[in-house]
């Protein structure tokens, strides 16, 4: 009797194990298929995010915004047409710090307490730059400055009412007389743009460096190698500058050596480099064509004591020919609005050019060039001399 009661018990305790037990295998399959779906739906916001900026993609995907800056979490503008407008969104601090992570997992730079600021480039070639407490007072600074005008050759910027078509074609035979040119401009003037078209009308097999802090210039050259600098790494080593590329680039068998902005000691080094015979292309912050011959002058006594004004200011006269100013009017349209030639022929301890074009506000005024003063453009004087004369006849048929 007691026996058969303890025999009941097992088969119904066994019968109870292998119900819970399937009932756990069918919740383990329902739950891995679950899980599964979970994981799957994570990856993918994962690959999302990595590539889309939270509430500030609308603003990255919109055209007509030239630029994007955060001051605070509720501070967050956008510019559109030269206006700045608040843009009506609120980021989180925390939300401000992931977004900028991610922008700067793309480019492979850093940013922290031992490196407060950085630049960057975002996929699009917009440009990102980052300030961060305790620099700030309080939250994370960014600035995104994106590429409006898209501008491969000098074409493109009579397209975009940048420049007159014998200007750009005046342009075209001076960038293939092999003359170093400096392009100059306030922010938002279109300087990277205009070099970057300049060097659409170099020489076919031309072997073309360029050298920037931020990879931005985009020339359509086929021999062509893009170098930027680094940022040293946690242990404060694997810096590598400007002046470094450079003397590097010079062993590179290049045609045209171009700094993508000079800001400070490197410009010695590229009037150095520019001295040896290697033609070169420069942009640099001036509110006009003397005012950057003037600057160019002076930031090579960055470099140290060794370095007088004197030899800075006949390395300036030497080895820049022309300077090219750029100008965002108040339509908000960047346009070349000086073409100046660097006089070689002026002594003393000033520098001194000649507007080959001046722009006055409705057209190009050409000026009145001793072409025996610029060596370099000796050859095509013949042909500039055509345009210029074409020119002013368009002008006077024009006002008839």
């Amino acid at each position: 009797m007691i026996r058969a009661e303890l025999e009941r018990n097992n088969r119904e305790q066994i019968s109870n194990r292998e119900q819970r037990s399937n009932r756990e295998q069918r919740n383990g399959l329902l739950g891995s298929e679950s899980d599964s779906l979970e994981e799957r739906a994570s990856h993918q916001t994962e690959r999302d995010s990595l590539f889309n900026y939270g509430k500030l993609q609308t603003y990255l995907d919109d055209e007509s915004i030239e630029e994007i800056w955060i001051n605070s979490p509720n501070r967050i503008f956008i510019a559109k047409n030269g206006t700045s407008h608040l843009a009506p969104i609120i980021i989180s601090a925390q939300e401000i710090r992931d977004i900028t992570e991610r922008m700067l997992a793309w480019s492979g730079r850093r940013v922290d307490l031992s490196k407060p600021f950085v630049d960057a480039r975002l996929p699009d070639g917009a440009r990102l730059h980052v300030v961060i407490p305790d620099i700030t007072a309080e939250y994370w600074a960014l600035n995104i400055r994106k590429r409006i005008l898209r501008a491969f050759s000098l074409s493109d910027l009579v397209a975009a009412n940048s420049v007159s078509e014998e200007v750009a074609t005046v342009l075209t035979e001076i960038v293939g007389c092999k003359v170093n040119i400096l392009v100059s401009g306030a922010t938002h003037a279109g300087k990277t743009t205009i070099l970057n078209s300049l060097l659409g009308a170099l020489p076919p097999r031309s072997r073309l460096i360029t050298l920037e802090e931020v990879f931005e210039l985009t020339p359509r050259v086929a021999d062509h190698v893009a170098l930027q600098i680094r940022q040293e790494n946690l242990e404060g080593n694997g810096e590598v500058s400007l002046r470094t590329l450079v003397r590097e680039a010079l062993r590179m068998r290049p045609n045209y050596l171009v700094i993508g902005e000079v800001r400070g000691a490197e410009a010695l080094d590229l009037l150095l480099a520019l001295n040896s015979g290697i033609p070169g292309m420069a942009s640099i912050h001036a509110n006009s064509a003397d005012d950057a011959l003037r600057k160019i002058t002076a930031l090579p006594l960055l470099a140290g004591q060794n370095i007088v004004r004197e030899f800075a200011l006949e390395a300036v006269r030497e080895n820049i020919d022309i300077v090219i100013h750029c100008k965002q009017d108040r339509n908000n349209v960047r346009r070349i609005v000086d073409v100046a030639l660097v006089n070689k022929r002026s002594a003393g301890n000033s520098l001194s050019s000649e507007s080959l074009f001046h722009w006055d506000g409705v057209r190009y005024q050409v000026g009145r060039i001793d072409f025996d003063a610029f060596p370099k453009l000796i050859e095509i004087k013949r042909s500039i001399l055509t345009l210029l004369k074409n020119s002013a006849n368009a002008h006077v048929r024009k006002a008839e």
